[in-house]
């Protein structure tokens, strides 16, 4: 049998996804993978069941439907102040994960290095070796996730090509300050690079934060690859759609890449979608206020039984620190299998988002309705006791 690929021969799966597995397997409350458990808007349902009935049912155009591209650019510009042409500068994808991975592979060359903030959504690690490039890691610094200039310039030094943003971030919920925003972005501007944003949770946010577009900063609309879908903000992770912007030239790379990838995301989808983005702003008033309930309520939750957890200022995740309650040299995978088996809550094990050698932090997620949450406190209330009697 002739070798296997050596650029993959190093991946593991997703240990997200996995967990959701051993979640189902254990009949655990899945607080792993970040999906809710609650409907999508009304309006776009019920535009589902009519493309369902007359189509489209058919490919649209290749980097996606016309009225798809044009709703998303009348929306991004509402919110961000950009307008972005629906048709030279957007590409619809299948998920914000093709479009990070069509965006790395159209700026990238092989050899090239490419900024990633540890912790850091497992992805984009991958997104980096899968297109040849060296990753290079700046770590953010627990509480508050914060970062050292002098080390992001030092790995701006180094040659980097592009840097990747999760802003807000997963796994750590950092939303990050104009301040940091335009240091980044003086950065980039300097050594001459890219700065790819996935800003899939723009929407969800906690006061008194706020989420600064980088393609908005002076001189960075030219150099920002927005990477987005509509997966969280329109609760329907199921539907894979997701998108790029950016300037035409990157686009017209990203729409080629797109095109050998997948060549298409769902026309009947993008139909129905198109009422997701035609929302008011009480939709998004509404959805912000949602998300700070269940936060309210699952770190209440957490701080009333006294666990020690970083608190989210944007997304929906929380990592907590389970150091005491893990064996002698234990690793946060095989307690998060324990976790799910013995004490019936499903987390993500931290070691998977980050660089450093971090093994006593695990990462739930809260995008769920009040009863999912409150049974998972109840579940998490018996862990002292248990943890105990390992």
């Amino acid at each position: 049998m002739p070798s296997l690929s050596k650029r993959t021969e190093h991946f593991t799966d997703s240990v997200i996804r996995r967990m959701t597995r051993v979640s189902l397997r254990y009949g655990a409350v899945n607080l792993s993978q970040g999906f809710p458990d609650f409907d999508p808007p009304r309006e776009l349902t019920e535009r589902l069941a009519q493309a369902a009935a007359k189509g489209p049912h058919q490919y649209a155009l290749t980097w996606g439907a016309q009225n798809f591209r044009e709703a998303l650019a009348k929306k991004h510009a509402h919110f961000s102040g950009l307008y972005m042409d629906p048709d030279r500068e957007i590409t619809v994808t299948c998920g914000s994960t093709e479009a990070m991975m069509a965006a790395v592979m159209s700026v990238v060359n092989p050899g090239e290095r490419v900024i990633v903030f540890s912790p850091f959504y497992e992805n984009y690690g991958a997104d980096a070796v899968l297109s040849g490039a060296v990753p290079v890691y700046v770590p953010l610094i627990p509480p508050e996730f914060h970062f050292d200039p002098e080390a992001l310039e030092d790995a701006f030094r180094q040659g980097a090509k592009a840097l990747i943003l999760c802003n807000p971030s997963n796994p750590c919920g950092k939303v990050f300050t104009y301040d940091e925003m335009r240091l980044i972005a003086e950065l980039a501007i300097r050594y001459d690079a890219f700065v790819i944003t996935d800003e899939v949770y723009e929407h969800i946010i906690y006061e008194p934060h706020r989420h600064v577009y980088m393609a908005a900063l002076p001189g960075m609309r030219e150099r920002t690859i927005t990477c987005n879908s509509l997966s969280k903000t329109y609760s329907i992770t199921g539907w894979r759609l997701g998108y790029v912007l950016a300037p035409e030239e990157v686009s017209e790379r990203v729409k080629k890449v797109h095109d050998f990838l997948t060549v298409g995301a769902a026309a009947p989808l993008m139909e129905a979608a198109v009422a997701g983005l035609e929302l008011p702003d009480d939709y998004y008033r509404e959805l912000q206020a949602g998300y700070q309930h269940r936060k309210d309520l699952f770190t209440g939750g957490l701080r009333a039984l006294d666990f020690q957890f970083t608190d989210p200022q944007g997304a929906y995740y929380v990592m907590m620190d389970v150091s005491q309650w893990m064996r002698p040299g234990e690793s946060d995978v095989a307690f998060c299998e324990w976790l799910a088996r013995e004490v019936g809550v499903g987390a993500v094990p931290g070691s998977s988002f980050f660089r450093e050698d971090v093994n006593h932090l695990i990462r739930f997620h809260f995008a769920k309705q009040d009863a999912t949450l409150n049974a998972a406190l109840e579940r998490l209330a018996d862990l002292r006791a248990k943890a105990a009697g390992r």
